[in-house]
């Protein structure tokens, strides 16, 4: 399913499943006047449907894993303490997916993503501009010197950001090689807390899912976070 970024967020805000329409873009892209088309229509009110409930529902407890309660704790004292605002833009990506493919072919054994080109260039950004790869430490602001990139990683546990260290001094073979070290020990539960705190940005890639456009969350201490959708 293609769906142009214009016509998901008039879907989300619509409440519209993606799933039940047949775009008319180009290679059956769901484009703005779909949305509109659907929205355009009467909607029919569904039966009304009644359970009587007894009494409050049965529950059970679980302890939340170590992992569980620093992504909770993240979470909490991000949206709210942290001022948030959000920028978008659409990049040329040819020339990057092209350099990929070549390095590849001459060694495939470093397989090299999309992923961990923006990684290095997003590291070499942030040395560029330090202002962004930075913290703000109740009185003072802390600049750091190395760009420590926070990768996320989807794990049982819910969203982990396990942290290439000094990424804008590494090659892009380093940098691939250590995600995937990262990602593996991190689905299985064997990552030491200093490997997954302590970035100074974040880079939340969902473009595998098909996800055109999303808003990430940033993880304090850290002043920024890149979400990117699909290629």
């Amino acid at each position: 399913m293609i769906v142009s970024p214009l016509a998901a967020r008039m879907a989300a805000e619509a409440g519209i499943d993606l799933r039940s329409l047949q775009g008319s873009g180009p290679g059956g892209r769901i484009i703005k006047r779909d949305i509109e088309a659907v929205i355009s229509k009467p909607a029919v009110a569904p039966a009304p449907s009644y359970v009587q409930q007894a009494g409050a529902s049965a529950y059970r407890d679980e302890p939340a894993s170590q992992i569980r309660q620093t992504i909770a704790k993240r979470l909490v004292t991000s949206l709210g303490p942290v001022p948030h605002f959000f920028l978008t833009t659409e990049i040329e990506m040819d020339r990057a997916a092209e350099m990929r493919k070549g390095i590849n072919a001459l060694d495939p054994e470093l397989k090299i993503s999309i992923n961990d080109i923006i990684i290095k260039v997003a590291a070499a950004a942030l040395i560029q501009h330090p202002e962004v790869n930075a913290s703000f430490q109740e009185k003072i602001v802390r600049y750091y010197e190395h760009a420590d990139m926070g990768v996320a990683v989807a794990i049982e546990d819910g969203l982990i950001t396990p942290v290439v260290r000094a990424a804008d001094q590494k090659s892009l073979s380093q940098i691939a090689a250590e995600v995937r070290e990262l990602a593996e020990r991190a689905r299985s539960k064997r990552l030491k807390p200093e490997e997954y705190t302590g970035a100074t940005f974040s880079v939340s890639n969902l473009g595998m899912f098909g996800i055109d456009e999303f808003t990430a969350v940033i993880n304090p201490p850290e002043g920024a976070i890149l979400a990117i959708g699909a290629m």
